[in-house]
């Protein structure tokens, strides 16, 4: 890491991050690499590696950011609101994954590759952000659902957690495998992110009492 102060490299940092971010809208996770990225920052290639030393850290904490505004918007449904139904803390949660699409994007389709190429210390620093989503969706838990037991909470946790991480590929569908399907008989229906999001909390948040 080069000298300078914290402010100067989290700016630079996130001028890298900024710019991943933009080629992943029109490029797909394999085919951005570090000079790709270079060509849209004041960086090389070369002097990229001073703050990351690969295009999976970069997207780590790229996916680390998408979590820390995750967690913002749960906090504000619980400080927002006393009381919730069942319906209504579904249909909140589903819509706050709906503005997380890139979340969604990045964990569904290349989690194994960046956590299989970071450095131990950055996937510890996601892990931190990852580990404080899971804890603030108990306190949602806590606050909306005081009936249930804390075995209950965990187990809702390591279901719905799990879940997220396949919603994109269902509900982000290319022509391609739309065509495919059609010709091998399979009638599937699409859902958006809310919907299946919704449906999956219906079916996982105890009835109240």
């Amino acid at each position: 890491m080069p000298k300078g102060s914290p402010e100067r490299t989290s700016a630079r940092k996130e001028e890298i991050v900024k710019a991943c971010e933009q080629l992943y809208q029109t490029m797909s996770f394999r085919e951005i690499n570090l000079k790709e990225i270079g060509k849209v920052t004041s960086f090389t290639r070369t002097s990229i590696y001073n703050y990351f030393q690969t295009k999976e850290e970069i997207f780590l904490e790229l996916l680390k950011r998408e979590y820390e505004l995750w967690i913002d918007e749960l906090q504000q449904i619980i400080e927002g609101n006393e009381t919730l139904s069942k319906k209504d803390f579904a249909g909140q949660i589903a819509k706050s994954l709906e503005h997380r699409e890139q979340l969604l994007k990045i964990m569904s389709m290349n989690m194994y590759d960046m956590e299989e190429n970071s450095r131990l210390e950055n996937l510890v620093d996601f892990k931190k952000a990852y580990g404080k989503s899971m804890r603030t969706m108990l306190r949602c838990m806590s606050k909306f659902f005081p009936d249930m037991e804390l075995k209950e909470q965990q187990d809702f946790i390591y279901e719905f957690f799990p879940f997220i991480y396949g919603i994109y590929p269902y509900t982000r569908v290319t022509e391609k495998q739309k065509e495919a399907m059609e010709q091998a008989g399979v009638n599937y229906v699409y859902q958006s992110i809310y919907e299946i999001t919704f449906q999956c909390l219906m079916q996982l948040l105890p009835d109240k009492k």
